[in-house]
């Protein structure tokens, strides 16, 4: 019985540290199309799905080079109304997105920021997990 019961707790524990990693933080993206240079990598090339991130994730350069995963959640504005386009994507972080003139939580290249949502939009709530 102390076995089953040990058991299901270890699962229990398992499941639940699972659901906690995984849990998406929300927030904003907008998009940008000047890629260089970058804050983290001057003017060497990091291909097309990278990203800004605000100060609070940029952490001094602490970002640079992390991935985020990517989700259009909806619409910030009456512009674009569905701008999502049910896609994620998965981006490297390469610069900072300083204040204030920093509109979201993430700067996505205007390449990352098409595959998720109306490029229209100009920006839209997200869901994003490292």
């Amino acid at each position: 019985m102390a076995n089953k019961l040990s058991a299901v707790i270890i699962m229990g524990l398992a499941i639940f540290s699972l659901v906690s990693v995984t849990s998406a933080t929300s927030g904003t993206a907008t998009y940008y199309t000047v890629y260089t240079p970058s804050a983290c990598y001057g003017y060497e090339d990091e291909g097309t799905m990278i990203a800004a991130a605000s100060e609070g994730i940029y952490n001094n350069g602490g970002a640079c080079g992390q991935m985020y995963k990517i989700t259009c959640t909806g619409a910030t504005n009456a512009g674009v109304t569905q701008p999502c386009t049910g896609a994620s994507v998965t981006v490297k972080v390469v610069d900072l997105c300083p204040s204030p003139g920093c509109q979201g939580t993430f700067d996505l290249s205007q390449e990352a920021f098409s595959t998720i949502a109306n490029v229209n939009a100009g920006k839209v709530d997200i869901n994003y997990t490292p």
